[in-house]
């Protein structure tokens, strides 16, 4: 009969071995940790595809926080990539930055900006609607306030609070403005993660040594084709950039109409306007990719059509559907 050896293996290096492997298990999994996707507070803008189940076809209601009652919109252009010019699509970066500051140029005062007048702040909480006297938000011309090309490293993984930190730069370079939100667009190819696939931009706030503002990330929205956008309205592309650049106008339109009815939404305690959905209930939301019933258009500022989405009426409906592009 063949005997069997055993091989006898000393405790000490079993010991060592089992270090040596929980290192190397802690190792892999800080490296997975740190390319997780960032816990993300803001209130985003879904891509088309993505399903948004915070939907409702319920009235807003009022919670208390702040909105804009004298709007302004800032824009940083964040990256030396839109200092130097880039190309896509056959579209230039200036051409993209002529239609971005040209829609948010023309939207004030406009009877699609109007839609937002409606919603005030200062009265109970959960009212659907507000007296004659209240404090509107408003919706003069002028919107645009100032654009900046900020020129600062845009860091190979872009995060929220990278993008805080481009919010406060652009806040600092302008001033301090407490009913103004403040945009940070990226160029095309560097974008934070997620965008595309999950969502198209998004708005929240932060605080700075000046008080707390309003801001929102929209990056590069061709980058992402027809899930945020690109010829959703106009299925022909213009030497303007229409269809090209629908997704700009559809999104940038979208946070825009959110922020300044919803300065504030980062903390329950600062939510004003939302659906009983929550913050991805509020009015862009509902009728983003024309939900409940709404329907995209062009409309025209300032000698040129640029596409939108409708926005959320309590007040008012067409067609039995509260997603409106015009008002009263």
């Amino acid at each position: 009969m063949k005997k069997t050896r055993f091989i006898v293996i000393p405790l000490s290096f079993m010991a060592v071995l089992a270090v040596a492997l929980a290192v190397a298990l802690g190792a892999h999994a800080s490296s997975a940790s740190a390319a997780a996707p960032e816990v993300f507070n803001g209130k985003i803008m879904h891509a088309r595809g993505a399903g948004n189940p915070a939907v409702t076809n319920s009235l807003m209601t009022y919670h208390g926080g702040p909105i804009s009652t004298a709007p302004h919109v800032y824009i940083n252009y964040w990256g030396t990539k839109w200092a130097t010019g880039f190309t896509t699509g056959g579209y230039t970066s200036t051409q993209a930055q002529t239609y971005i500051n040209g829609f948010f140029s023309g939207i004030g005062g406009s009877a699609w900006g109007a839609i937002d007048t409606q919603y005030c702040q200062g009265v109970a909480t959960g009212a659907t609607s507000c007296p004659a006297g209240s404090a509107f938000v408003g919706n003069q011309t002028g919107l645009l306030a100032g654009a900046w090309n900020d020129t600062t490293s845009i860091p190979k993984r872009i995060t929220q609070s990278t993008i805080a930190s481009a919010a406060t730069r652009l806040m600092q370079h302008f001033g301090y403005d407490a009913n103004a939100i403040y945009f940070v667009f990226t160029p095309s190819g560097q974008s934070m993660s997620g965008f595309g696939t999950q969502w198209c931009a998004w708005h929240t706030n932060t605080s700075t040594s000046s008080g707390n503002i309003a801001y929102a990330y929209q990056p590069y929205s061709p980058d992402a084709g027809t899930s945020c956008g690109m010829n959703f309205v106009n299925s022909t592309n213009t030497s303007y950039g229409n269809g090209y650049f629908d997704g700009f106008s559809i999104t940038d339109g979208h946070e825009w109409a959110e922020a300044e009815t919803d300065m504030w939404p980062g903390t329950s305690s600062t939510v004003a306007w939302q659906g009983p959905g929550g913050g991805s209930d509020e009015n862009g939301d509902k009728c983003a990719w024309n939900q409940n019933g709404g329907t995209s258009a062009n409309i025209s500022l300032g000698g040129h059509n640029y596409a939108v989405q409708p926005i959320w009426s309590n007040a008012t409906t067409v067609n039995g559907s509260h997603c409106v592009t015009s008002y009263p």
